[in-house]
């Protein structure tokens, strides 16, 4: 480097710091630009923007009418308890424990929708946001700051507000890929150091019989997985117990919209390496985590992981490159036809759309690809079927029966593809408990003339 490129860059490192300097202002001083009317996006998951969320609640009394946007934030929520609806609207691309009753109750809205597609109701102008509410890395030496640990949601939606307020927040990981903005593009910065939100693994309220169903389910799962593949797996019980049944394997690779603390281990002990991708070899692709510290200190300036905007790493067509790719996803309830319902019960909306259909149909398309629908056979109290004679009443359906390939239950997999109603009914009852077999078998008879 020449005494002119050291110049140059002091210069550059000079200007940004001081424009920084100029842009930092308390949170309340921040939230004063948000008015009655306004959208305002929000960063999700465990990356939400506590003080800011906070600094906006407090002028509830000041505002009316304001729409606020984002999928599943973990944690408290207080703009929709009960007396802020006239104040704020939250509108949910995907429904968390803390909205369910907001929504069904009628104060927040759900909008049914791809997580592929969520970013680019922004990116194209369907939804115009006023205000972005993020929660970044401190700048480095050039000016930029990271999202952090949920990049796929915000980063787009960011990029298109009218005003952008940071809450710099030096507990966020300076997570890597196209997961950054520069100082110049915020208008307001807020600094505050706070933990991040976790979410750990464990399900506190699985009884000791739901967790053998879980680990069989796993175990059918990775039996289907080969060496070499890449996979898509999100959080909860089901995901766990997989990755528990993976360390025989070789060469496994991620591209998800998301993942949790159950990679690590894989990862340092060589089973995820990446070396068989065929899409970003060598990287861990994905839109956000929900995890703990652990896994928060584990992204940290780590080069293995690349975080993208959602409406890259949930494109079906992008998912599709990636050989070998084994999608596996959930379900509230199949019907006998293969119908998935995975976003509400009946007429209550429970979650959301989610990227079930970006990756089983990504994964429909890869070479050697698997889509999979995992689910218990019978709700937790083991007193319902979760494969039924038909959906009930108003249920949603996430995955159509034309798209469905493997389902798994813990009695084993149904291979679906190209299979007609009768084939697939008769796979289907093979799959469910036993104590339900017999009334669907006589459903089938009735209406599909096994």
């Amino acid at each position: 480097m020449t005494q002119e490129d050291v110049r140059i860059n002091q210069y550059r490192n000079f200007h940004w710091r001081a424009k920084y300097k100029s842009k930092v202002y308390s949170a309340e001083e921040a939230l004063k630009t948000v008015k009655s009317g306004d959208n305002v996006i929000v960063q999700p998951g465990c990356a939400a923007p506590l003080e800011l969320i906070r600094a906006l609640v407090n002028r509830k009394d000041e505002l009316f009418n304001v729409n606020i946007y984002h999928i599943l934030i973990v944690g408290d929520l207080p703009y929709v308890k009960q007396g802020m609806e006239n104040h704020f609207t939250h509108k949910a691309f995907f429904i968390g424990n803390n909205t369910r009753h907001a929504v069904n109750e009628g104060r927040a809205q759900f909008i049914p929708i791809r997580l592929s597609e969520v970013t680019l109701l922004f990116k194209n102008g369907i939804i115009s946001p006023d205000v972005a509410l993020i929660n970044i890395s401190p700048p480095d030496e050039h000016g930029f700051c990271s999202f952090g640990i949920d990049v796929g949601n915000i980063k787009t939606p960011a990029e298109k507000a009218k005003i952008i307020i940071a809450q710099i927040n030096d507990q966020m990981p300076r997570t890597l890929g196209d997961s950054f903005i520069h100082i110049s593009k915020l208008d307001y910065i807020v600094e505050h150091s706070e933990p991040l939100m976790e979410l750990p693994q464990v399900d506190p309220n699985a009884t000791k019989e739901m967790l053998e169903i879980y680990d069989r389910i796993g175990l059918y799962i990775a039996d289907l997985i080969e060496d070499g593949s890449t996979l898509q797996m999100g959080i909860g019980a089901i995901p766990d117990s997989v990755m528990k049944r993976l360390h025989n394997k070789k060469d496994l690779g991620i591209h998800t919209e998301m993942f949790s603390d159950g990679i690590i281990e894989l990862v340092e002990s060589g089973v995820i390496n990446g070396e068989k991708k065929t899409l970003h070899p060598g990287k861990i692709i994905a839109g956000f985590v929900l995890g703990t510290k652990r896994l928060y200190d584990f992204l940290d300036n780590n080069p293995i992981v690349e975080f993208h905007p959602q409406e890259y790493v949930n494109d079906p067509f992008v998912i599709a490159k990636n050989n070998k790719m084994v999608a596996i996803n959930s379900a509230i309830e199949i019907d006998l036809t293969g119908q998935v319902c995975s976003d509400s019960i009946g007429t209550r909306f429970y979650s959301g759309i989610g990227g079930q259909i970006d990756f089983i149909r990504g994964a429909a398309h890869s070479e050697g690809g698997k889509p999979i629908i995992a689910l218990p056979s019978t709700t937790k109290d083991l007193k319902n079927s979760r494969i039924v004679p038909t959906l009930r009443q108003g249920a949603g359906v996430v995955t159509t029966r034309g798209d469905v390939h493997y389902v798994v239950t813990e009695y084993g997999v149904a291979n679906l593809f190209g299979k007609s109603i009768q084939e697939r009914a008769k796979a289907l009852i093979n799959i469910a408990h036993p104590k339900f077999r017999g009334e669907l078998t006589e459903f089938a008879k009735l209406n599909y003339k096994i």
